[in-house]
């Protein structure tokens, strides 16, 4: 019997780990672990696992692309995109070290000169198994997810990278931070205007393609929802 073919995954050449947050529920976040490949020089795909264990679970999707592809879409596909400058910069997103063999210093180099990279590219992402709220099966539609602006858009955000980087020697998003403070911030599409986009996501309204009738129902139904949008923006 001839051996299966895995060519696929045989161009996963990166692991990536950080935080998404439910665009529906920005107070629910996600720890993800991303196994990477290139598709072509301008578009990754990856694949979310909830750890890097051999029994982790397939828990999402996430393509990212380069930021001439991303402003050749519609601005309703554009929402549904994220920008990753906060998650290199802060130290959140990191690439955890394979082996205490490889030297500290050698691999914060190589790491860094990935996120120069991976700073300008925006992503998609899609959860499919909400393991957060303890989910025995992938179940219900796929959810949207998406990444911080800043810090103190989730309480707790530092003890989470504390906790994770407890468990991947050599991730200490503080330093990393530091490393990276260098890296230049690319400019972000001017349709990235992330509170007016965040409003829409969270409440499904589309601010830009409706009058002011089509929009009162939808904020008066979605009120509930509508005050933690508006308190993690704040």
């Amino acid at each position: 019997m001839e051996s299966t073919d895995f060519s696929p995954l045989q161009n996963i050449c990166a692991h990536l780990n950080a935080f998404h947050v439910y665009a529906s529920d920005p107070t629910r976040v996600v720890e993800a672990n991303h196994y990477c490949g290139h598709l072509t020089e301008d578009v990754r795909q990856c694949l979310l696992y909830d750890s890097p264990s051999p029994g982790a679970r397939l828990i999402g999707i996430e393509y990212m692309i380069k930021p001439h592809l991303y402003e050749t879409l519609d601005r309703e596909e554009r929402r549904l995109w994220h920008s990753h400058v906060f998650e290199v910069k802060s130290g959140m997103l990191v690439m955890p070290q394979p082996s205490a063999l490889v030297p500290q210093a050698l691999w914060d180099k190589a790491e860094t000169a990935e996120m120069e990279q991976v700073v300008e590219l925006y992503g998609k992402v899609y959860h499919l198994w909400q393991v957060d709220r303890g989910d025995k099966l992938p179940l219900g539609e796929p959810q949207l997810m998406t990444s911080l602006t800043k810090a103190d858009q989730l309480p707790g955000l530092e003890k989470a990278m504390d906790e994770r980087d407890k468990r991947f020697p050599g991730c200490r998003w503080r330093e990393k931070r530091a490393i990276r403070k260098d890296i230049e911030e690319p400019p972000i599409h001017p349709d990235y205007t992330w509170k007016k986009m965040f409003v829409e996501l969270c409440l499904g309204v589309n601010f830009g393609f409706c009058d002011k009738m089509t929009i009162v129902w939808p904020l008066v139904n979605a009120s509930p929802r509508l005050f933690r949008c508006i308190k993690w923006m704040r």
